[in-house]
């Protein structure tokens, strides 16, 4: 009996070990036949594949592919890292999607996950621009400056043209230009630009703040800055600028040549609303070549005596409006060039500065076209001008279609200016030439003046014709200055209503002897 029980045991076991060999050797052919399949993919990939399917799930929301465990005949790239070579700087992660709680969600790309430190000292340029390159790949993406934090950023280029549409620069930090002469090398024309771009736009609370004192302080004071200011002379004779204090790095001189603090080139629909640019080294908001241009709720402010540092610069620029903003500065609140039509600002508060101005235009003979352009509710205070056109002798091409209207004007020391015979240089030659001026109308411009209530100086040859002027009130303010009463030159136009001053000096009509323009003059 036991026998018998010793053999049915092992005969027992040996049937097991057959059953469980068969079945070893099916599952092993079954592993085999799948990593034929996937012969493209290491073993150690797809493990790591599997792992991190959270952060792949990160991935898609940032419109990035992440490796794919799935068969390929080669393997995978991994996500690039542009800051793998510098084991400082700690690797970005993936964007977050940004709602703007309207559906639309976009890529946010943060400076701070570049490796900017935000502590205003530590060069952060090159994180600027690593964060733009990544912003730059992706349609209505996000490249945040944050708030609380003060970047030091050099001279640096946001550049398309094979950069997305509607890229949004959301400012909300505090950006500032170097100080050392050597990070200017000898001078560079912008500081921070954007170029040929779709749809660009530059928002938020934050600061783009050009130090620009250290610049004005080399200014040749000795030399005019505006040709207008020899139409004003003081009661005492005393009045100067003062001297700047603040020194640059280690003592050294700035370059001559200054930079604009933000410029924007050759660009559509580009858009600036809510931050505040100061103490620009030169002008500190420029388009040029730009079309679809709109500039909102901004602050720019630099001292009344900073050299050549305009508020906003247009030129060769179409389809612009511009409102709601307060500019004060030492030069013009807002220029106007050539190449510019169909300009509509209103709602500005413009002082110190020296008001809003078209021109100057026609400088070394060249040929100047601006048209169709609209300057209403205006508030201007303690400005050298108040609504201005300037142009060199010896220029061509025209100005026409201008309207200026419901200006208040407070302590304005020249609230109205045509001046044609514009000259910045101690010296300047008599020429026939002119731009021509035609269709330039004042309405409704009140308040108080402490030089001249009007100068209108035009060209021998080229008179301005179509000037209208109606509803002027202007009421003298004797304090510092000689005052002067209105003045015309080769002025032709129409009063629609009495004028206070009167002015007098108007000629109504047309010129009997005006010079009919020829194709090179017109535009």
């Amino acid at each position: 009996m036991s026998g018998f029980s010793f053999r049915g045991f092992t005969l027992m076991i040996l049937t097991a070990f057959l059953i469980w060999s068969f079945n070893f050797e099916a599952c092993i052919a079954r592993r085999g036949k799948h990593w034929r399949q996937n012969r493209g993919v290491s073993p150690s990939l797809y493990k790591k594949g599997k792992s991190h399917g959270h952060n792949n799930h990160n991935y898609h929301g940032s419109k990035t592919t992440p490796p794919s465990p799935s068969p390929s005949p080669l393997p995978p790239n991994p996500m690039p890292n542009p800051k793998q070579d510098n084991p400082l700087i700690p690797t970005p992660t993936p964007p977050p999607p940004y709602n703007y709680g309207d559906g639309h969600s976009t890529a946010v790309f943060n400076v701070l996950d570049f490796g900017a430190k935000g502590d205003g000292i530590s060069d952060d340029t090159k994180a600027f621009q690593d964060t733009w390159a990544a912003a730059c790949k992706v349609e209505a993406s996000t490249m945040v400056v944050p708030a609380n934090y003060v970047f030091y950023v050099g001279p640096i280029s946001f550049s398309g043209p094979y950069c997305k549409p509607s890229i949004v620069f959301q400012l909300d930090g505090t950006i500032i230009a170097p100080t050392d002469p050597k990070a200017w090398g000898n001078g560079i024309l912008q500081w921070l630009e954007f170029s040929k771009l779709v749809g660009i736009t530059i928002q938020g609370k934050g600061v783009i703040d050009g130090r620009g004192s250290v610049w004005w302080q080399d200014y040749p004071f000795d030399d005019p800055i505006d040709d207008e200011e020899k139409l004003i002379v003081p009661l005492n004779h005393t009045l100067g600028r003062p001297p700047m204090p603040i020194q640059s790095e280690m003592g050294r001189r700035m370059p001559s040549i200054k930079p604009t603090a933000l410029r924007f080139y050759g660009s559509f629909n580009p858009t600036v609303t809510g931050i505040t640019i100061q103490n620009s080294q030169q002008c500190h908001l420029k388009f040029d070549s730009c079309n679809g241009v709109l500039v909102h709720d901004v602050n720019i402010s630099s001292p009344g005596d900073s050299p050549n540092t305009d508020g906003i610069h247009l030129q060769n620029s179409k389809d612009v409006l511009i409102h709601t903003t307060t500019l004060a500065c030492g030069d013009d609140c807002i220029s106007i060039q050539t190449g510019c039509s169909n300009v509509y600002v209103h709602n500005i508060n413009c002082g110190p500065g020296h008001g809003i101005s078209i021109g100057s235009l026609g400088r070394d003979n060249t040929r100047a076209c601006v048209s169709n352009i609209t300057v209403r509710d205006i508030i201007m205070h303690n400005t050298m001008t108040g609504v201005r056109i300037k142009t060199w002798q010896g220029g061509s091409g025209s100005v026409q279609g201008v309207m200026f209207s419901n200006i208040q004007v407070s302590e304005v020391q020249l609230p109205i200016v045509i001046d044609q015979f514009y000259c910045d240089k101690r010296t300047c030659q008599n020429q026939t030439s002119a731009v021509a001026l035609a269709g330039i109308n004042y309405e409704r411009i009140r308040g108080t003046f402490t030089v001249k209530p009007v100068h209108f100086a035009c060209s021998d040859s080229l008179p301005c014709v179509d000037v209208s002027l109606t509803s002027i009130e202007l009421q003298p303010l004797q304090e510092k200055y000689h005052l002067y009463n209105p003045f015309c030159w080769q002025a032709y136009g129409e009063l629609k209503t009495p004028t206070l001053p009167p002015i007098d000096c108007l000629q109504i009509g047309k010129p009997s002897s005006n010079r009919i323009q020829t194709d090179h003059d017109i535009c």
